[in-house]
This record gives C-alpha cells, sequence and structure tokens, in this order.
C-alpha cells in the first residue's frame, strides 16, 4: 500500500479545503491529525486527515496543511474551523508532538518520519 502525503497550503482557503474534503468523504476518514511542532521557540499546529483507499486501490492518502498555523491563545480560527468540521462528523483527532520539517534536508525524509512514527503508534496501517 502506498501511504503519501498530499500538501495542502496553510491559508484559510486551505482549511476550508480540507475541511470540505473530511465531509465529502466522511465515510472515508481513516484518521484525523492535529500535530505541533516547534521551530526556534516557536510553536506551530498543522492539521490532516488520512483516507482508506478507494475499492480495490492500493493508495493511503493523507492530506495535510503544514505547518501554518501559529500555536497561541486564543485558539487560531483555521485550528477552530478543523475542530468544529471534526466535532460535526463526530470525530476525534489524534494529536501528537513531532519534529518541525525544518530539521529534515528535504520534505520527502520529514514526511518518511511522520508515516513511519504514525506505522509505530498503529494510526495507519503497516505496508503490506
Amino acid at each position: 500500500m502506498i501511504q503519501r502525503f498530499i500538501e495542502l497550503g496553510e491559508g484559510y482557503g486551505d482549511i476550508f479545503e480540507l475541511c470540505e474534503l473530511a465531509r465529502v468523504n466522511n465515510n472515508r476518514i481513516h484518521r484525523a491529525f492535529i500535530f505541533s511542532s516547534k521551530k526556534q521557540e516557536k510553536e506551530y499546529y498543522s492539521i490532516a486527515i488520512a483516507l482508506n483507499p478507494i475499492n480495490k486501490a492500493n493508495f493511503f492518502p493523507i492530506y495535510i496543511c503544514l505547518e501554518g498555523i501559529p500555536k497561541i491563545t486564543p485558539i487560531p480560527q483555521r485550528l477552530s474551523t478543523f475542530h468544529e468540521t471534526l466535532k460535526e462528523l463526530k470525530i476525534v483527532p489524534v494529536q501528537m508532538d513531532i519534529k518541525h520539517s525544518a530539521n529534515f534536508v528535504d520534505k520527502g525524509l520529514f514526511y518518511q518520519y511522520v508515516i513511519g512514527i504514525l506505522r509505530l503508534n498503529h494510526f495507519i496501517p503497516p505496508l503490506q
């Protein structure tokens, strides 16, 4: 099974797109994620949804808005929008701390790192 991150942007439009993807694919959602990471003493959120493969396809997509939401008080509107969508869909997100993508030479290595963490914690299926 191919497990791949599909990166959306970090603006409001991208968050709304991710939320709409969740609504339209509600029956395919495997899990939702809220990742937090730190870069130069500032913390950021990434939000993502993992979708089960369609039919007999061997593709497990994970849509992500990467590190565009600062961790501040009060909760940023973009994160609140994601929370509201998940609540509407009755999905509890998995929240975890991960390394910031800036710690990696290449984004591909970063995504391999995250997929490894998700597999080890049984949040996404193992390779078959």
